[in-house]
């Protein structure tokens, strides 16, 4: 058993909203939370906690109504895979749900595209998405989808500006990131990842990232092997394994220059 806790929990906070404040999206705080925690007993426990994850269920809304199919439509692109952070012994895991959403899922994209005038282009991991350490965090992944009707587009994604924390000298992971890629106007840069409403245009794309997780321990101590690897998977990039990881491989045959990294690594434990 445990020793009784003490929680202090003023009201009138984020995780004590009171009223008449609007609560409908409580469930994007409750990861955020249990990620700080994780945070904060990381001191005291590293071995017990991973470091910061994606922290959203990541959902964009589409709906409207379409006159020559004479329907409403109202529908999500469901739960978006991100990256959770590594562990002191093992890297994050890659495009999962998030820490406390494990009793959602997400649709089949030829049951998606069969049902709702939309077409994913692309719905895959995210190189360089999770934070590099001696135990890289796990990849996030992105969606692209093109409407085929005109349709509104709703987000309420958080994360996108506080991105999954590393650990113990480990980086941050990619945050959460919404794009639009509407045809003939001038897309709007997106400041945070929260689309209030946009009218697309049939035509027009939207993508949705999920975040990767961060890192756990130096990325200059991780295996050289385990990088090369990593680059031969498509999760790391060659500019990332150098920049980052200090490791030089050949770019074609992806043979590792050792005593160019041996030097690369020494440079980057020097300046941490």
């Amino acid at each position: 058993s445990f020793r009784a806790l003490e929680v202090i929990n003023p009201p009138g906070r984020v995780v004590s909203a009171v009223r008449p404040a609007p609560m409908r999206s409580w469930m994007t705080i409750p990861m955020t939370v249990v990620d700080t925690i994780f945070k904060a007993l990381a001191p005291a426990i590293p071995d017990r906690v991973i470091a910061g994850h994606f922290a959203d269920l990541g959902n964009a809304t589409m709906f409207g109504f379409v006159p020559d199919e004479g329907r409403m439509i109202i529908t999500s692109t469901g739960p978006i895979g991100g990256g959770w952070g590594a562990k002191k012994t093992e890297d994050g895991v890659s495009a999962t749900v998030c820490i406390n959403d494990g009793d959602t899922h997400n649709s089949p994209v030829e049951l998606m595209e069969t049902k709702y005038p939309i077409v994913y282009e692309r719905y895959g991991l995210v190189p360089d998405s999770g934070g590099a350490g001696t135990f890289r965090g796990g990849l996030g992944s992105q969606l692209a989808v093109r409407l085929r009707k005109d349709l509104n587009f709703s987000t309420r994604i958080e994360r996108m500006q506080c991105p999954p924390w590393g650990l113990e000298g480990g980086q941050d992971g990619f945050g959460n990131r919404v794009e639009l890629d509407m045809v003939g106007v001038d897309n709007p840069e997106m400041v945070n990842a929260k689309v209030f409403t946009a009218r697309l245009k049939a035509g027009d794309l939207f993508r949705v990232r999920g975040g990767g997780g961060g890192g756990f321990g130096p990325p200059w101590e991780r295996p050289a092997e385990k990088v090369q690897e990593d680059v031969r998977q498509g999760y790391v990039t060659l500019e990332s394994a150098k920049a980052n990881y200090g490791v030089l491989l050949d770019s074609e045959t992806l043979e590792i220059n050792h005593e160019e990294s041996d030097r690369l690594r020494a440079q980057l434990a020097a300046a941490a």
